[in-house]
């Protein structure tokens, strides 16, 4: 799912060819910034990682280079060419009906940029050259010179796959040796995957093609081009680059009077390895062409209220709930704490309807939750590839964070299982400028046995980054605060030869015990008969959480009725279908009670007689605590639900869980009644989580 829907796709036609080219944010004020694409061997989802960010600021023009995306296959060198393509790019401009733009371009497109400022001065603004590619300024890198690209060869070791030949025998295996040079920081593996699947977008003919087309430039030439161009240009090298000599582009910026910015450790794809940097830099070259704000305000440090930002998770509502429980715990520990929250939703509904304030920027952020439903199958989750696949989503929103923590003071800033936040911190730690405290209530990624060895491999990958981040910049992290209690970490492995993960989280984190934000329930009879339950009704609660992927369980539920009324003699179902499901697409018998979101669904959960449920943490501790029978149907391949969660549950003698396909009309009756007829105690599980947490997030303020 992409962080940003265009305004306005179409196309450009051009000698017979058609290119596909999309704009977003058309409403902006900022000037355009149109991002070129470079060659072939990638389409415009080069720059998935800017769009969402700089059109929040600019009309932002991308276009699918020829032979690539959306726009024609072409292999007719001549059109390939120079010339063609700066002529492609001009009436790109003209269609979109864009007078001047900044130009943004990497490798090739980078330099036809600059050609393009050279010989339509009044059409650019200013270029961000991004890793260019003037051949002429520098020798080719020494490894990419042994081997000639149009003879065939004897070898297809390293380099030697950079062959017209190998091309047309294995395009794959030259695209994934291609990128693995590229992407030279560790942990590229997304990044990785998304090159080769741009790559086999075209074909070996067409990228034989460019390689024959006219129009590269001899030495002097390239130099009188450079030296013509008056608009500001901002160059950024590599110094890790295997693919282009960074020394192209330190050349390029002393004849074009450039400003340089040189990343070291970074490899030839810098905005999609390392976007934060990269975003930031378009955008501080690019808004000098705005005008100044007309009113800025600042306050004396010691005039200010304490302040804190609380970015909480829209994956389910289990966060939101234990985190309004911390910020009132957290407002008495620390009298006129302002709180802000910025949040999405369904999150966003749940805390403006408590009278917390959202912050106004919550509007820019992506649909996580939105994502997260449409990654899913039947009751089926793949959530480790779900959350690797939001990767653009969640660069979008941590932009959406840096913009607001740069433009508004906090004094704590806290993201409860905010991924973007503490990753993108921890990529760019240089941006913190406030106390920080991490919230999760799981440690540690874990493959599921359908992902084979590929998702064993990833996952561990993963889990080596962040101990490699947390490791790197230990403190960044002022407060990390487990949801739980020791013993509920999981006994297993990060991964091979990476370390235990309940021993590292003993190290590393704090525990703050279950926090269910809300008070047990002490008067079970009375809240039955608040709810309008009768003495002798067997209530059978159906829930399935915050999500919309929990439609199928309650389908399957509805459909067990008859059957489970049977087994259980004076059923009463009451069913809750929550805030991303319409009720009305649930087709109830006759008898069932049927709700959408519930605000109080724990006190449904404490007076039921039994329940049936998915997988969910936060669901299924408050049966655990509230001493409830129930039945939990773990999403499949949702490995926090079937491992973190069920190793809690575990440890409670819990529930009963249910795989989905056991979950026919007689088999739900059977597990339900079995499970009321059992003897059920609630655990020793502390009610003061919230109170605890927030003592250990009031030292940071």
């Amino acid at each position: 799912m992409r962080a940003l829907q265009p305004d306005i796709a179409g196309f450009v036609e051009r000698d017979g060819y058609r290119l596909g080219y999309e704009v977003f944010g058309a409403k902006s004020a900022g000037p355009t910034v149109f991002l070129v694409p470079p060659c072939p061997i990638v389409d415009s989802r080069l720059w998935k990682a800017q769009v969402p960010f700089l059109a929040r600021h600019h009309r932002v023009v991308t276009v699918d280079p020829l032979g690539n995306g959306r726009s024609d296959r072409c292999t007719d060198p001549a059109r390939l060419g120079l010339d063609a393509l700066v002529a492609d790019l001009v009436a790109v401009l003209d269609t979109a009906d864009v007078e001047q733009a900044v130009l943004v371009g990497h490798c090739s497109a980078a330099w036809r940029c600059i050609v393009a400022a050279a010989r339509h001065p009044e059409r650019v603004l200013r270029v961000v050259a991004i890793c260019p590619n003037p051949v002429a300024l520098a020798p080719g890198l020494p490894a990419r010179s042994v081997h000639d690209h149009r003879a065939p060869l004897d070898t297809d070791d390293g380099w030697a796959k950079d062959n017209w030949h190998y091309w047309r025998r294995d395009l794959r295996g030259f695209l994934e040796f291609f990128f693995g040079e590229l992407l030279v920081e560790p942990h590229s593996t997304k990044v990785w995957e998304d090159g080769v699947e741009w790559g086999l977008g075209t074909s070996a003919e067409v990228l034989i093609v460019v390689g024959r087309a006219p129009g590269a430039l001899d030495l002097a030439a390239t130099r009188a081009v450079a030296r013509s161009v008056e608009c500001p240009v901002l160059v950024i090298t590599a110094t890790e680059d295997r693919c282009v000599p960074p020394e192209r582009g330190e050349r390029l910026a002393e004849l074009v009077d450039g400003q340089l910015l040189v990343l070291d450790g970074a490899g030839h794809l810098p905005m999609a390895r390392e976007p934060v940097v990269v975003n930031t830099a378009i955008r501080g070259f690019a808004a000098r062409f705005e005008p100044p704000q007309p009113v800025r305000r600042w306050r004396r440090p010691l005039d200010r209220p304490k302040r804190a930002l609380l970015v909480c998770s829209p994956i389910g509502l289990g966060h939101v709930r234990r985190d309004l429980a911390i910020a009132a715990e957290l407002r008495r520990a620390r009298p006129g704490l302002q709180i802000d929250w910025l949040a999405q939703p369904p999150v966003a509904g749940v805390v403006a309807e408590a009278g917390e304030r959202v912050h106004p920027a919550s509007a820019w952020l992506a649909g996580e939750s939105a994502h997260i439903e449409a990654e899913a199958g039947e009751h089926d989750l793949r959530v480790f590839e779900a959350v690797r696949r939001m990767d653009e989503i969640l660069v979008a929103n941590f932009m959406v964070f840096a913009d607001v923590v740069r433009d508004d003071p906090y004094d704590l800033w806290i993201a409860d299982e905010g991924w973007e936040v503490d990753h993108f911190l921890h990529e760019n730690p240089e941006l913190k400028t406030a106390a920080y405290a991490w919230l999760t209530d799981f440690v540690g990624w874990l493959p599921m046995p359908a992902g084979g060895g590929r998702e064993a491999a990833l996952t561990a990958d993963m889990n080596a980054q962040m101990l490699d981040q947390v490791a790197r910049t230990p403190r960044l992290r002022d407060r990390a605060v487990f949801i739980g209690d020791p013993d509920d970490v999981v006994p297993l492995d990060f991964g091979p030869d990476l370390p235990p993960i309940r021993e590292w989280t003993a190290r590393n984190y704090d525990f703050g015990g279950w926090v269910s934000g809300f008070e047990p329930v002490t008067d079970r009879d009375a809240l039955r008969a608040e709810l309008g339950w009768g003495g002798d009704d067997r209530v059978c609660v159906v829930s399935v959480g915050g999500s919309g992927v929990g439609l199928h369980l309650l389908r399957r539920a509805l459909d067990a009725h008859a059957a489970i009324a049977r087994a259980i003699p004076g059923l009463r179902m009451v069913v809750v279908a929550g805030p991303r499901i319409d009720p009305a697409a649930l087709a109830a018998p006759p008898g069932v009670e049927v709700h959408g979101y519930v605000p109080d669904l724990h006190r449904y959960l404490a007076a039921c007689d039994v329940a049936l449920v998915q997988g969910g943490l936060t669901t299924t501790m408050e049966l655990t605590v509230s001493g409830r029978p129930f039945v939990h149907v773990p999403v499949q391949n949702h490995f926090e639900q079937n491992i973190h969660v069920r190793h809690r549950l575990d440890r409670h003698g819990a529930g009963r869980r249910l795989d989905y396909a056991d979950t026919g009309p007689e088999q739900l009756a059977a597990a339900l009644a079995g499970e009321l007829a059992r003897d059920v105690h609630p655990p020793p599980v502390r009610s003061d989580g919230a109170r605890r947490v927030a003592e250990l997030l009031a030292e940071l303020v």
